[in-house]
């Protein structure tokens, strides 16, 4: 498994470079807004040697997983080729909601579907008819959240980083190779991905990586679902999961869109906080989830479902409030 790893670790060193010194007549520049955290023009597009490099790596190495999982690798392209499309020119949401929609359809074909979510309080939750429309909005929801967390140089790379050695050590324990083979390459992508994407980045992973390690890491997800109870997803990738859902209550408690854009994302928030500190907001909210993940790791199967499902929503509740406290402070109103 070692020269599997090494092999992507280079290779992806090698393409992310070649985009980024491409990237220009490729047309993949990310150009500053008023809601980026950013002032330069920035390659973008690096997802491009995320998938190449773990796909090419698993064809090579793990072939019998191409052909066992080939609705789910199907998928995977997909999503992949709707965020290079948006990456290179912007495309509508819709569009990408049902990209997501169908890719996640495929994944039903391989039998990764959400259709049990648990025990709680003596009520077995099992969904049926309902399994597919529930895993696309579980599938299109996190998907999506991982893409809005991309908004600090280093930040969604960590984060995924963290989920997906939970992942890994999840495969490693229950001795699943789809798990521990998709988990540890794209790891290993993201770190090499870090030499270029750390504070201050020479070029973003785009769309084509964020909705790629977003669409994976829900496969993963579903996947872990044989192991542990589906309440533990929620604590293994708890950050992205949370700042989504409390964007979504501020936004809706402001009167605006719940998809609207702004700046008052938890990253948003706790950079001011840190007098613009990006590495600093970077590690807390990377060991905040390592922290969620090793909870998850050690108690998912220990604990009653029902009362994870409360310390949930409990910690959903905190981090509430503690950011419109701090919103409050700062005096400031999101954008």
């Amino acid at each position: 498994m070692y020269d599997e790893l090494f092999f992507v670790f280079f290779l992806t060193l090698v393409l992310i470079w070649v985009i980024r010194s491409k990237a220009a007549v490729w047309g993949l520049i990310d150009i500053p807004n008023t809601r980026s955290m950013h002032n330069i023009f920035t390659a973008r597009g690096a997802g491009i040697a995320f998938y190449l490099s773990v796909m090419l790596s698993v064809s090579i190495f793990h072939f019998e997983l191409i052909t066992h999982y080939f609705w789910t690798v199907l998928g995977i392209s997909l999503v992949f080729m709707v965020g290079l499309l948006d990456d290179h020119h912007d495309t509508a949401p819709k569009s990408k909601f049902i990209v997501l929609a169908v890719a996640t359809i495929f994944l039903s074909f391989d039998g990764l579907v959400i259709d049990d979510i648990g025990l709680f309080f003596g009520i077995h939750l099992h969904l049926l008819w309902f399994a597919i429309p529930f895993t696309i909005f579980a599938v299109s929801g996190f998907t999506n959240a991982l893409n809005l967390i991309d908004g600090l140089d280093g930040l969604a790379t960590m984060i995924s980083l963290v989920i997906l050695l939970g992942f890994f050590t999840l495969g490693y324990r229950y001795e699943d190779s789809f798990m521990m083979v998709f988990s540890s390459t794209f790891a290993v992508t993201l770190c090499a991905f870090l030499f270029y994407n750390w504070h201050p980045a020479s070029i973003f992973m785009g769309d084509s990586g964020s909705l790629t390690l977003g669409f994976v890491i829900s496969i993963l997800a579903i996947k872990s679902l044989d192991y542990i109870p589906a309440v533990g997803i929620l604590f293994l990738a708890a950050v992205p999961i949370l700042d989504t859902v409390v964007v979504m209550i501020h936004r809706k408690r402001k009167g605006s869109s719940i998809f609207a854009a702004d700046k008052c994302h938890m990253h948003h928030i706790l950079k001011r906080f840190l007098k613009e500190n990006t590495v600093a907001t970077v590690f807390l909210l990377s060991f905040l989830q390592l922290i969620y993940t090793l909870f998850a790791l050690q108690f998912a199967k220990k604990i009653d479902e029902g009362i994870l499902l409360i310390l949930f929503f409990v910690n959903m509740v905190v981090f509430y409030n503690f950011l419109d406290l701090l919103r409050k402070k700062q005096k400031k109103e999101c954008l």
